[in-house]
């Protein structure tokens, strides 16, 4: 009995075996099979171009030790090539799968770039030197900065709330507030509230309004449009001015407080993403101004040209929407007048002494 199963049961363990090996095959072949990584080539723009065609090496010391990958494995994205993806993106407007290709990466690679960059700089110079470039402009006296909010363009962020973010002329924006040096400096900005928001309702719940009230800028104050309400630290121009003097002052005011429209042209010129419109989430797109702002004053710095007009770049530079009596302040002629009253005394003095 023994003698005559045991080759019946080596012949059915040998069936099994080839049967378990035959369906282990099987699957093997089945199974999806990795693609191989690949990497796709990067040019070295760093040395492809001259250092007139280049001019922001400088970047990668300012900010190696804070985006530099810790490691070179998986062909890291090196700190240098990481800045060329964020100056491309907001100097183009373009999609990042466009900046990708540009760098030889992928566009998911290069979105996560923008959010890891945050470039931070203040520009520090004295409160004399600014009052000074702005008096040399048309003698108002005082001046530390011309305030104003422009437009950035986005695409709808979604939600409830999506419509708070549609301004007056129908297409989705984030009100910027800058406030800006004669020399076109940004030295204050605040770029989180729809576009919907009026200039003041900024104003009045920013940090910098506080510090104003609080008197860390002793007798400085700003200029600003009729939109913005008339305080001792912003000055406004007078809405039906009669005599000469109060012509002279709103003619003097007006022509201090233009550097922040020229600094909103400039600087939307250098980065038409500011432009043409911002194509990422709504954290993101905030990120994206707040570093073409640092990066503008870093040009500034460098004694960069001005960049030219450009035809597909819009020429609505500022947020147009601070008409006074439409979301703005209401004028107080008796209080106004008090304001104002110092500044009226200064330019009457100053024809005075012209017609002596």
């Amino acid at each position: 009995m023994s003698s005559s199963s045991s080759p019946e049961i080596l012949r059915n363990r040998l069936l099994w075996e080839d049967s378990s090996e035959s369906d282990n095959s099987s699957d093997y072949e089945n199974r999806p099979i990795r693609a191989p990584r690949n990497f796709r080539m990067r040019f070295d723009h760093f040395t492809r171009w001259s250092d007139e065609e280049f001019r922001f090496v400088f970047l990668e010391q300012r900010f190696q030790d804070d985006i530099a990958p810790k490691t070179a494995r998986n062909h890291a994205i090196t700190a240098m090539q990481q800045i060329l993806i964020v100056l491309r993106f907001c100097a183009t407007g373009c999609m990042l799968q466009t900046v990708g290709d540009f760098a030889g990466i992928h566009k998911a690679t290069a979105s996560q770039i923008h959010q890891n960059i945050s470039i931070c700089q203040e520009h520090q110079k004295k409160l004399k030197e600014i009052k000074r470039n702005f008096y040399r402009i048309a003698k108002f006296p005082r001046v530390i900065g011309a305030i104003d909010c422009t437009h950035i363009k986005i695409i709808s962020p979604g939600g409830a709330n999506a419509e708070n973010f549609r301004n007056r002329k129908g297409y989705f924006s984030l009100n910027v507030q800058v406030v800006g040096d004669a020399n076109l400096y940004i030295r204050d900005i605040v770029a989180r509230w729809p576009g919907s928001t009026h200039d003041q309702t900024i104003f009045n719940n920013s940090l910098l309004k506080a510090r104003f009230e609080n008197n860390e800028f002793g007798n400085s104050i700003m200029v600003g449009d009729s939109g913005y309400a008339l305080r001792k630290y912003l000055i406004t121009p007078m809405l039906d001015p009669t005599v000469n003097v109060e012509h002279v002052f709103n003619e003097s005011q007006i022509r201090s407080r233009n550097p922040i429209e020229r600094l909103f042209g400039v600087l939307k010129r250098r980065f038409p993403i500011l432009s043409l419109g911002i194509r990422l989430s709504l954290d993101s797109a905030k990120l994206v101004i707040i570093a073409c702002a640092v990066l503008h004053n870093i040009a500034l710095s460098l004694n960069e040209p001005d960049p030219i007009d450009d035809p597909f770049v819009t020429a609505d530079y500022g947020s147009n929407e601070n008409a006074a009596g439409i979301d703005g302040p209401r004028e107080n002629p008796r209080e106004n007048n008090n304001l104002r009253h110092e500044f009226l005394l200064y330019f009457m003095n100053l024809l005075e002494e012209n017609e002596a």
